[in-house]
């Protein structure tokens, strides 16, 4: 099998069990080597580390599918971990009856780029390395086995792909192809695109988040922004919320957030406006006339995709940020997001507060926010943690 030798001390991070392996960090490549070939993974010393996926065309050279340097890496193994990504799921009784659920979290569940998202008996499956994109069919056979889903339906298009040298690549992989799913989460209807969707389909990661703003919501005038298909809007509304604005750019997505609107008749839709706009410019033309909000919910695609945008994207969360606590009413509750892999939590925060200040009010956290249980983070792979968010009260 092909070596990967690293550069002295550079085999730490890998004994801390950091599934990375920079393009810096080797030494050279003993042996040759493809694209998503498995490789062992030595110190320069010559011990053995565990093995990797290589990726010759990625700054992240190699990540590895075992710290267990004997392991044998083929099906058996991955039905092994497919199986025990979605036991976990099982494991946990808040997840039991969810019908969307991310089944597979890519390194946090020992499966470096690979995700996997069940919606009712579809699952979506993204492949974003070179090492999952080699090991498609063992990847489709173990889900299909652990799941008992009737599809798979692959949507491997996101730019990550990219920096893998890999081409987008979407379609079905085990079954036929799906139509529109619709799913229920906490008694609220929605219906996924999940040939066309985000993310994709649906931002699962903030399922918990949606049902903390149900809870919120009985009797407060609520805006929702960068709504896309309404998910925290319908939750808002079935925890009797006075009023719901919800604005975003994407003509389709306020589209798909009417549809599910009306997929959901328990709902009273006089107190939803829908709103397509420039979330930035129309939050200054709701402060130029006046209106004011009990809640706001401000759930921004993602600014800063590493951390050298994080500088340009702190602007962007500050000034977001900044229009949100100028819009609350006193006692106002301000729920507020950041995807940013490149923004880290104690970076969200003080760009929160220096929001709050230039707006001139005092703001407290009420709560600190995260990504739902069925997406795991790794201890040693803090990473992982793209999903930050903190529940604000304007004093």
């Amino acid at each position: 099998m092909p070596e990967l030798i690293l550069k002295p001390g550079k085999e730490r991070s890998v004994m801390r069990r950091h599934p990375w392996i920079f393009e810096g960090a080797v030494a050279h490549l003993k042996g040759r080597a493809r694209a998503g070939d498995t490789v062992d993974v030595l110190a320069d010393n010559g011990r053995p580390l565990g093995r990797a996926a290589f990726s010759p065309q990625s700054q992240i050279r190699a990540r590895l599918w075992s710290f267990d340097a004997e392991e044998t890496i083929d099906h058996a193994f991955f039905k092994r971990r497919v199986a025990a990504a979605v036991a976990a799921r099982a494991a946990l009784p808040e997840l039991r009856e969810q019908q969307g659920l991310r089944l597979i979290h890519g390194e946090s569940d020992g499966l470096p780029g690979v995700i996997a998202d069940r919606y009712g008996d579809t699952v979506v499956l993204q492949l974003n390395s070179a090492g999952a994109e080699k090991w498609r069919e063992a990847m489709v056979a173990a889900l299909v086995q652990a799941s008992g889903c009737a599809r798979v339906f692959e949507r491997s298009d996101s730019d990550v792909r990219g920096l893998e040298g890999l081409e987008p690549r979407t379609g079905a992989l085990h079954g036929d192809e799906p139509g529109e799913v619709i799913i229920e989460e906490h008694g609220v209807r929605l219906a996924v695109d999940i040939r066309g969707g985000h993310k994709p389909g649906f931002d699962l990661d903030q399922r918990e988040n949606r049902l903390l703003a149900r809870r919120l919501a009985a009797g407060r005038s609520a805006l929702n922004c960068f709504c896309y298909t309404g998910g925290f809007s319908l939750q808002a509304l079935a925890g009797g919320a006075a009023s719901v604005l919800s604005i975003d750019s994407s003509g389709p997505a306020l589209e798909g957030a009417r549809r599910n609107l009306a997929l959901n008749p328990q709902l009273d839709a006089a107190r939803a406006a829908w709103r397509d706009a420039d979330v930035f410019e129309e939050l200054r033309a709701l402060k130029k006339a006046g209106a004011r909000f009990d809640l706001i919910i401000l759930d921004p695609p993602k600014f800063a995709p590493s951390a050298a945008h994080a500088e340009r994207a702190a602007r962007a969360y500050k000034d977001i940020n900044l229009l949100g606590f100028r819009l609350l009413n006193p006692g106002g509750l301000l729920m507020s997001y950041s995807c940013s892999g490149g923004i880290g939590v104690e970076l969200f925060q003080k760009i929160l507060a220096g929001a709050a200040s230039d707006a001139g009010v005092d703001a407290r956290i009420l709560r600190r926010l995260a990504a739902a249980p069925d997406h795991p983070v790794a201890l040693a792979f803090p990473e992982g943690e793209y999903l930050k968010g903190l529940l604000c009260q304007v004093v």
